[in-house]
């Protein structure tokens, strides 16, 4: 991927890896439309794009609300911006037993992680394809590769994203459409912060593991790169990106260690 002068899209911009990356690209004279449901963040990352001499669209969005994100993609297209990159990065995490986590909960979290993503996708996917293709990446998570105690609706929405991206890769492929999943460990980002728990209030804190990862800034170094290569799966993080290998080639250690993480 050539970033330079080029048009992207990016969710989650008002803050974490989505503000990260959008200050990145920003560097390279590109053009971005930034989203998110923070409209006072977008604002302030749109300040801040500017002063690097891009230029910036801000579009405001709730990732429940899946007939906005397909109208404002419409307009967006319509407006004649030709979008070269769809790069999502909004979402919400749990932190709540699956016992005592409500269904309402269960499906907040797959609208906003899964099905959001799915509509934002399928909106933009014609676009790309009728002027020569594209690329997409979504965020998935180092438990989109393994289950995780106190995370079951959110694993299983990021488990989603991956078996969503390849099968439609291996649909538009011959369209030069490109796609990268995006798996995260601990990133200093609001995620924690903003996580649902049983009672469907926000966890409030941002857990130990995660002040003690990698910065956002970091994260988003890794995932230009990632990106620019064009790699189908980016891990970003330190040592606790090892238990994805751990899982795949000794799952028995895996199952061993999986109940004895402190979860928060």
């Amino acid at each position: 991927m050539d970033f330079r002068g080029k048009t992207f899209w990016i969710t989650g911009a008002a803050s974490g890896m989505g503000r990260a990356l959008s200050l990145k690209l920003a560097t390279y004279q590109v053009r971005l439309i930034i989203s998110d449901r923070d409209e006072a963040g977008l604002v302030a990352t749109a300040k801040e794009i500017t002063s690097r001499n891009s230029t910036v669209r801000i579009e405001p969005l709730d990732m429940l609300d899946a007939q906005a994100i397909e109208q404002t993609a419409k307009r967006v297209i319509a407006d004649g911006e030709k979008i070269s990159g769809l790069y999502q990065f909004a979402g919400i995490s749990q932190r709540s037993l699956l016992i005592d986590t409500p269904m309402e909960n269960i499906r907040k979290i797959m609208e906003v992680n899964f099905f959001g993503v799915v509509a934002h996708t399928k909106a933009v996917l014609p676009h790309m394809i009728e002027n020569g293709g594209g690329q997409l990446a979504a965020t998935s998570s180092i438990v989109g590769k393994f289950g995780f105690p106190y995370r079951t609706a959110y694993s299983a929405s990021k488990h989603a994203i991956h078996g969503f991206f390849e099968s439609l890769l291996a649909e538009n492929s011959k369209y030069n459409i490109k796609t990268s999943v995006l798996i995260p460990g601990r990133v200093q980002t609001n995620i924690s912060k903003f996580a649902l728990e049983k009672d469907g209030s926000e966890h409030g804190v941002i857990d130990p593991g995660q002040a003690n990862g990698i910065s956002a800034e970091k994260a988003a170094n890794m995932i230009f790169n990632g990106l620019k290569k064009e790699k189908k799966e980016i891990w970003v993080g330190a040592t606790e990106m090892q238990m994805v290998n751990i899982r795949r080639f000794l799952p028995w250690l895996y199952y061993k260690l999986a109940p004895r993480i402190k979860p928060m």
